[in-house]
């Protein structure tokens, strides 16, 4: 696979990532989860260049990191780790559906403890990427942003970044510490990014991470209907894919999977090389547990739009429903 940088400065990694987060959480809970499947498609993640893999101690809370860290024993220099702190679980089943309910928390002193809690369950002495989860209202950014930037001080990260954040936020925290990478959710259906966000990380060199790039598998044609949804998952409870805004932004996948037949691939890889096209520093993260969609997802890293694809992608409107 190709290869950039996170942002200008940044470490050097495969134009696609992975997230781990539903190898372990939020997505298709009633079913099992295969520790065996998740750890070989990390493994072929890193042999396909997927070298970026997502990860936050929420998730799960805590599993998820301990997946991985399991699965990155013999592999550890092959990968580029990003994990998250900021957000804390505070019941493990009182959230919607069974789900954790979580709460930011942005005091330094979880910062500092969070970090080594983090390192211990990756089974590192360091992360490459270190990011503030969300920004806590109630603790200043400044107090937050510091507390991470004496783990890069302390040999405990290389860089740091933010997720969900607007330009005056990241600007406060750059004034503390350089911005590497910021993360929000990004696609052919989430484009709120491209109006203000975006051209500023543009133009300080920073990286912008895309989570959810393919509009949690409805970008993909996974699903045409609210009953094709697993149980306990959690897009059961997102407003975009309850049953009659869903079945209004069936003509959004539509259009995606026209422009994927024309060129021979598949919805998927276009709704990726859309988001590669945004800028040489956007890396997206498309989260999978299962070996076909990785090897789906990689192969969009080949794929050059031609201009006529793209204004036909750009002119996709709005989906029906928030986001949350």
């Amino acid at each position: 696979m190709r290869t950039t940088t996170l942002g200008s400065q940044g470490p050097q990694v495969g134009v696609i990532g992975l997230g781990a987060m539903g190898m372990s959480f939020a997505y298709d809970m009633a079913t099992p989860r295969d520790e065996a499947t998740s750890v070989s498609v990390i493994h072929q993640a890193l042999e396909l260049g997927m070298t970026l893999i997502d990860t936050a101690d929420v998730y799960g809370p805590f599993t998820n990191e301990e997946l991985l860290g399991r699965a990155l024993v013999g592999h550890r220099d092959r990968a580029v780790i990003a994990t998250k702190v900021g957000m804390e679980a505070i019941d493990p089943t009182g959230g919607p559906g069974g789900s954790p309910l979580v709460r930011p928390n942005g005091r330094p002193e979880h910062v500092r403890a969070a970090i080594d809690a983090s390192l211990r369950r990756l089974g590192t002495d360091h992360v490459e990427l270190y990011q503030l989860h969300r920004v806590d209202p109630e603790v200043p950014i400044e107090e937050t942003w510091g507390a991470l930037a004496e783990a890069v001080t302390a040999g405990k990260a290389r860089y740091l970044g933010l997720s969900e954040v607007n330009v005056e936020q990241i600007q406060r925290a750059q004034a503390v510490h350089p911005v590497t990478t910021v993360q929000s959710e990004f696609s052919l259906w989430t484009r709120d990014v491209r109006a203000e966000v975006l051209p500023y990380c543009q133009e300080h060199g920073i990286g912008l991470l895309p989570y959810s790039p393919l509009g949690r598998g409805f970008l993909a044609g996974r699903f045409t209907s609210f009953d094709e949804l697993p149980q306990n998952d959690q897009r059961r409870r997102l407003p975009r894919f309850q049953q009659d805004n869903l079945r209004a932004n069936l003509d959004i996948a539509a259009k995606v999977r026209r422009v994927a037949e024309r060129i021979g691939v598949t919805p998927a890889q276009v709704a990726l090389a859309w988001l590669m096209a945004q800028g040489q520093h956007v890396v997206p993260i498309p989260g999978t547990k299962t070996p076909k969609y990785l090897t789906d997802n990689a192969g969009a890293a080949n794929i050059q739009l031609s201009a006529a694809d793209l204004a036909d992608l750009d002119a996709i409107p709005a989906p029906t429903g928030a986001r949350y």
